[in-house]
């Protein structure tokens, strides 16, 4: 089971990290998505980082704000978010995954909401 926290209420520009927290399983043969489900949008991956945390991917809207890192002694996977903009609202989520076109069994995730 992954746990998602840290979310919450910011200014533009504004920074938070959320914390992606396994239980009852080790993450170290998983590579860790974040996705974020938006209103009126589909749930989009947002990055991913592989098992043993040397490659990672963005996508282009999140380039050079957000830094994704994986701590697998403490069985967990963080999202630094920096540089916030209205449009990163939304729930995040993570997984045991890269693709949000994949059924995944989605726990309820963050809410980050970003105020402008």
């Amino acid at each position: 089971q992954l746990t998602e926290s840290g979310g919450g209420l910011v200014q533009s520009g504004g920074s938070l990290r959320l914390s992606c927290a396994a239980s009852g399983f080790t993450t170290d043969d998983y590579a860790i998505g974040w996705f974020r489900l938006a209103p009126g949008k589909e749930r989009e991956g947002v990055s991913c980082i592989s098992s043993r945390g040397g490659s990672t991917y963005y996508i282009d809207s999140v380039k050079g704000r957000f830094t994704i890192s994986r701590d697998n002694a403490k069985n967990t996977v963080y999202l630094q978010m920096n540089s916030l903009k209205p449009e990163d609202t939304g729930v995040y989520h993570c997984a045991t995954q890269c693709s949000a076109r994949t059924w995944y069994p989605w726990g309820q995730g963050t809410q980050v909401t970003v105020s402008s």
